[in-house]
């Protein structure tokens, strides 16, 4: 694996999500407009300071999961994935070319979602907010990592947008949002303990909660950090050079 070629193919990643606006809208602006939306409908109220720190990772965990199955996927059939590999360029170069170019555009997406949320609706954050925004980034990261290697098992951008259903919803109904996870079936409860959007939900929730859940959301990142690693590593190993 060559650092400069990883650097290469996610600068050219970058140069044609440029060029893709409504990707970008897409990516940048609807995580946002949801949190808004979701914080209108519950003015007044108390839900959207309960709900709300767990959809500051649901929301664009789900959308670079879409964003780059279909993308990475629209690559190999295109004929592009099979080119970059007849050179020097390593399958593990292009997976972390991928995941370092979706991880800055993550970084950005983090940022302007948690300001949005913090500053326009108004969310409280008991912990550090830069704190809260690595969490965030991390989310988007696990769903961009999870996304590439959905993607080496579709054969359609149809298919990969069909993978959404199976595993982004468990992840979404079992991560704590709808009931916390202490009060799931014991069953569930362990199926829940080994999904990812669980530790992400539980980060950002101590962080909002608590000013001395700093501790916990450290930890719950490092499990999300090492599910990107495997899911990262997995992908290599499973990236075809094009779709039969």
């Amino acid at each position: 694996m060559s650092p400069r070629l990883s650097a290469l193919t996610a600068f050219r990643v970058l140069r044609q999500l440029r060029a893709d606006h409504r990707t970008v809208a897409l990516l940048l602006v609807v995580p946002s407009v949801l949190v808004g939306l979701l914080a209108w409908m519950y003015s007044g109220t108390t839900t959207f300071a309960v709900v709300g720190p767990a959809l500051l990772g649901i929301f664009p965990f789900v959308v670079m999961f879409l964003v780059t199955s279909v993308a990475t996927l629209r690559e190999r059939t295109g004929g592009t994935l099979e080119r970059l590999l007849t050179t020097p360029l390593a399958k593990a170069d292009v997976m972390l070319g991928y995941a370092l170019a979706f991880a800055l555009v993550a970084v950005v997406q983090a940022v302007v979602t948690v300001a949005f949320a913090v500053v326009v609706c108004g969310l409280q954050v008991a912990g550090p907010v830069w704190l809260l925004v690595v969490v965030a980034v991390a989310e988007a990261v696990l769903g961009c990592a999870l996304g590439l290697l959905a993607s080496a098992f579709a054969t359609s951008e149809f298919q990969a947008v069909q993978f959404m259903p199976a595993v982004v919803l468990p992840q979404v109904l079992l991560c704590g949002l709808l009931i916390p996870r202490d009060g799931l079936p014991t069953v569930l409860r362990r199926i829940s303990d080994v999904l990812p959007l669980s530790y992400a939900v539980d980060a950002t929730t101590a962080l909002t909660r608590s000013a001395s859940g700093t501790g916990d959301a450290g930890r719950d990142l490092l499990v999300i950090l090492g599910f990107v690693v495997v899911a990262l590593a997995l992908g290599s190993l499973t990236l075809r050079r094009r779709t039969a």
